[in-house]
């Protein structure tokens, strides 16, 4: 493992995993080695994970000096391992006790710190908190788990004060299945019980005046708890809004202390969202919408919405040569991409989504294009509520016209999706029984609208399309033989239409 050496001459040891820029992670326990964090649930494909063990943690030597153990005497380390990596400022990830460590770093060297992601907290270096009846409301969270009986009267003993043996690791995580319990099975030996008596000892913290150096603290911060943590709950975390005013709040369902492993997916899309600078996410009733935006922010707004399986990527070149005079927003639809992934998915359900990130973002009569599902909530989105779209163009947008033959049950393929699977049968049952209030209400999409034909190559029906296009009050249809994908394989044709349409 590559190593470097604090202030005080010890011998400190990180590893890497990953590419792109570093992202310093800074581990909990207290004073528990970097393993446990492991790949963090797949963020290494986002970005370079640094993982510090801290001093007298896994393969860091112990220091000479066991009083620098101290939480405040190791922000020092910190610091050390960033001009290390010769980097200008730095993106912190903390967990837990790190967290402790991670703002007084922020504290003492706020000009250093460019973003700063804090993993179910512990809070004690700006005096939050966690009450042994908070962490019993939240054991309380799981008393239909099948192991709660057994491990209950063991969490009640340890709140106490009191020695017990027995399952009380399981209100730590959201699942207490093999992985879990593994997991939970190392942390005795990978935690260096004397540093971690010494982590929090008297001095390590002054509440007041770390709270005060962080009202200057200008990076973004991502607050992650697990919906089911106790240590601190979630309402507690959000105390934190009263002490960095750009933090950002977030619960993961159905996670505990240790969201990554919780569900992997949901931990790296919101994290890596929050550090890709070029993606900002927007907060709806459905969950949280990622999105990129380009273009002049005085330019009129166009928003590109992506068909079914794509994403907000699915419109790079498209969003690139329409940025030159409008406002460009690519977003990400529910489990698409970054966004949140519930679960379950509709038609309807893509509708709402539009229709949150309009309101959410203030976008109200922006031109909106939309290809084949995206197209299809565009022009629901439009029916619906016609004065949230300025303009609208659908590319090869079904019709909702039921399949005739039905759509038989589809085979999930092997390996990671970049969308959630039950999009598929979900909303292939629309597709094969769509509501007959979409098509006999053709006539209410009074927008202007461009509907873009992909030709004889495409295998959506053409003659709905068609047929579609004539019903609408204000359309034009445009055929570019090109298949389903024209904005694709036609890129040039699928821009010249879209402009001569007046986009």
């Amino acid at each position: 493992m590559p190593t470097f050496t604090a202030p005080d001459g010890t011998r400190l040891a990180y590893r890497t995993a990953g590419t792109g820029e570093p992202l310093v992670c800074v581990p909990g326990g207290a004073m528990r080695a970097s393993a446990y964090l492991g790949d963090l649930g797949g963020l290494d494909a986002h970005r370079q994970l640094v993982f510090l063990d801290l001093r007298g943690t896994g393969d860091s030597d112990a220091p000479a000096d066991p009083a620098t153990y101290r939480c405040d005497r190791q922000v020092g380390d910190i610091e050390a391992l960033r001009v290390h990596l010769g980097l200008e400022r730095v993106d912190l990830l903390a967990h837990s006790a790190g967290s402790n460590l991670a703002l007084l770093y922020a504290a003492a060297h706020p000009a250093r710190v460019r973003q700063l992601a804090l993993i179910t907290p512990t809070l004690w270096a700006v005096g939050i908190k966690v009450t042994p009846e908070q962490r019993l409301d939240a054991a309380r969270l799981r008393t239909g788990e099948p192991w709660f009986e057994e491990a209950w009267p063991v969490f009640e003993a340890r709140m106490r004060g009191e020695e017990a043996e027995g399952p009380f690791q399981a209100f730590f995580y959201g699942r207490w299945d093999d992985r879990a319990q593994a997991h939970a099975a190392d942390s005795p030996v990978q935690i260096n019980m004397e540093a971690a008596l010494q982590y929090g000892s008297e001095g390590a913290f002054d509440p007041p005046a770390t709270r005060g150096a962080l009202a200057s603290l200008e990076a973004d911060v991502l607050v992650l708890s697990g919906e089911l943590d106790g240590g601190p709950r979630p309402q507690v975390a959000r105390e934190l809004d009263k002490v960095l005013h750009r933090a950002q709040f977030d619960v993961q369902p159905g996670a505990g202390h240790f969201p990554w492993l919780d569900d992997p997916g949901a931990f790296r899309r919101t994290v890596a969202a929050f550090f890709d600078p070029s993606v900002h996410s927007a907060r709806t009733p459905r969950g949280r919408l990622a999105y990129t935006v380009s273009g002049p922010e005085t330019a009129p707004p166009v928003i590109l919405v992506h068909g079914r399986g794509a994403d907000r990527r699915d419109w790079t070149d498209i969003a690139g040569e329409l940025a030159a005079d409008h406002r460009v927003y690519a977003l990400d639809l529910t489990g698409h991409g970054l966004s949140d992934w519930p679960g379950t998915y509709s038609f309807a359900g893509f509708r709402d989504d539009l229709r949150a990130f309009i309101e959410e973002l203030g976008l109200a009569g922006a031109t909106v294009i939309g290809h084949s599902m995206g197209g299809a909530a565009a022009w629901l989105l439009a029916q619906q509520q016609p004065d949230l779209v300025g303009r609208l163009v659908i590319e090869e947008a079904p019709a909702m016209v039921p399949l005739d033959p039905h759509r038989g049950p589809a085979e999930r393929p092997e390996g990671d999706l970049d969308f959630d699977w039950p999009i598929v049968p979900d909303t292939d049952r629309d597709l094969n029984d769509p509501d007959p209030a979409w098509r006999a209400g053709y006539a209410d999409i009074t927008t202007p609208t461009l509907v873009i034909a992909g030709g004889p190559k495409s295998h959506v029906p053409q003659d709905q399309i068609a047929a579609m296009a004539t019903a609408l009050p204000n359309a034009r249809l445009v055929t570019i033989d090109a298949g389903h994908l024209v904005h694709e394989e036609s890129p040039r044709e699928f821009l010249a239409a879209v402009r001569e349409f007046g986009v």
